[in-house]
């Protein structure tokens, strides 16, 4: 059996575009984000799909809609595929929280994966209902290609656990442009080879901006 995941990151939002914590926040897409989904609704305009499947946030049920009218299909939402929730953080900026929550904080970026904010999600927390509904697609869908839209930090979880990485690095490590695409493979419901990581080359010459990622351990190094 092989299965093929074609995994997107919903388009920007105005969130996104401020580099804010808002995982549970359900802003829609921006119009930029509109721009990037119908980008790349066009280069999959030809993939023989046999299901879409979302999370059910407007900003990836929209991005969903925009990559499923080529095709005339339905999007069916999964409440697995969640962006994660970041509790009193939510909104506030990487300073704000600094500021406010500084010893909360320094524990989340040391280990992001077990730590949470109060109120929020470890990154632990988002895989055990992530990685369960993403299989759960697998299983249905034996030697078919499918699409899955869901969010940055749910993605990066999902590609770092099948790939066997240490996610205590995931935010550091791993990167989700908006509207980017990933392609999977699947031997089962458990082993999958990555094919294509964060690729953006149907936005032709506009390219990505470069911007903060949340990420002091990056944001610090890059500028030194």
């Amino acid at each position: 059996m092989t299965t093929r995941v074609l995994l997107v990151r919903h388009g920007a939002t105005s969130l996104s575009a401020d580099d804010r914590f808002g995982g549970a926040t359900d802003t829609p897409l921006s119009e930029d984000g509109e721009h990037q989904a119908r980008m790349l609704a066009a280069r999959l305009r030809g993939s023989p799909l046999a299901a879409i499947y979302a999370s059910p946030m407007k900003r990836t049920q929209r991005t969903a809609e925009i990559l499923a009218e080529p095709h005339l299909m339905k999007v069916e939402p999964v409440e697995g595929l969640r962006e994660i929730h970041h509790g009193r953080w939510e909104q506030l900026t990487r300073a704000e929280v600094e500021a406010r929550f500084g010893g909360e904080y320094a524990n989340w970026d040391a280990d992001p994966f077990t730590c949470a904010p109060q109120g929020g999600e470890s990154g632990l927390a988002v895989l055990a209902r992530a990685l369960p509904a993403l299989r759960g697609i697998v299983e249905k869908h034996p030697e078919q290609t499918v699409l899955v839209i869901s969010h940055k930090a749910t993605i990066r979880l999902l590609i770092g656990s099948l790939l066997g990485f240490d996610l205590r690095g995931y935010r550091d490590r791993l990167d989700q442009s908006p509207c980017c695409l990933n392609v999977l493979d699947f031997r089962d419901a458990t082993r999958a080879r990555l094919l294509l990581y964060n690729d953006i080359s149907h936005y032709g010459i506009h390219h990505a901006p470069r911007h903060a990622s949340l990420s002091k351990w990056w944001d610090t190094s890059s500028r030194s």
